[in-house]
């Protein structure tokens, strides 16, 4: 798991506080946040975080714009901030969130990604996160996501592309790869497109608290453990809870 590299670290109790009132705004709510596509032509790919006016938590979330999986009204919304360089974050979406995708498809879980590139040592990252948004922008042939499609091939892919010095060739070839208008994301990719909302997103994790890859949450419980496995063993037992209560309630 990874930890956020940066200077400084606001009072535990009052963001705690926003953390889960905010969180709990996604949960119950499931509003779609409000992000700002850049126009963005020619020229090169944004790789770190821009300038933002806004740094306050509950402005941050109308301007953050995660990406959801799974219905809107569904009763329990699994949260994860991840980081496309993370390990741990590969592990846990390639081998955890399997584990909820049958009730993901019956629409009783909803499952939130917001970016949280951690920089530093992580030098593609915040590109990454690009690059996942930009391939979002395509269909692929049936019903497949293309951004989850992309999202899942940066995980698989991530012990090739993380240690090179120069990635956009190497992202752009993966879009061709999972069927996607190889060009037109590589358009996308080299430009300005996304860095506001992938910036948004990261400002808001530091608002709320986030310290490091993955952090996941059920509703408002923060779900932790020594180990991915742990962790993934504590989300389908917080799951599994919530959904017997609302079996309960609705009896």
């Amino acid at each position: 798991m990874a930890q956020s590299q940066r200077k400084g670290t606001p009072a535990s109790g009052g963001v705690n506080k926003v953390f889960y009132v905010v969180l709990a705004v996604i949960a119950l709510a499931g509003v779609a946040a409000i992000g700002y596509a850049l126009a963005g032509g020619g020229g090169s790919a944004a790789t770190e975080p821009i300038d933002l006016e806004t740094a306050d938590a509950r402005a941050l979330y109308d301007q953050a714009t995660p990406i959801r999986l799974g219905a809107n009204d569904a009763p329990v919304k699994i949260v994860e901030f991840g980081d496309f360089q993370c390990p741990g974050c590969g592990a846990f979406s390639l081998q955890q969130r399997p584990r909820v995708a049958s009730l993901v498809d019956s629409g009783l879980v909803q499952f939130i990604y917001y970016d949280y590139p951690l920089g530093g040592s992580h030098v593609h990252s915040f590109l990454a996160a690009r690059a996942a948004r930009c391939a979002g922008e395509q269909t692929l042939a049936g019903e497949e996501d293309a951004y989850w499609v992309y999202h899942d091939k940066l995980y698989h892919e991530q012990a090739t592309w993380s240690p090179e010095r120069q990635v956009v060739d190497r992202f752009v070839d993966y879009a061709g790869e999972v069927g996607l208008d190889a060009r037109e994301f590589e358009r996308c990719l080299n430009s300005d497109r996304y860095a506001d909302v992938v910036t948004a997103n990261r400002l808001l994790g530091d608002q709320l608290g986030v310290r490091g890859t993955p952090t996941i949450l059920v509703n408002n419980r923060r779900i932790g453990g020594r180990t991915i496995g742990d962790m993934g063993d504590q989300m389908i037992e917080v799951v599994r809870e919530l959904l017997a209560d609302e079996d309960t309630g609705s009896s």
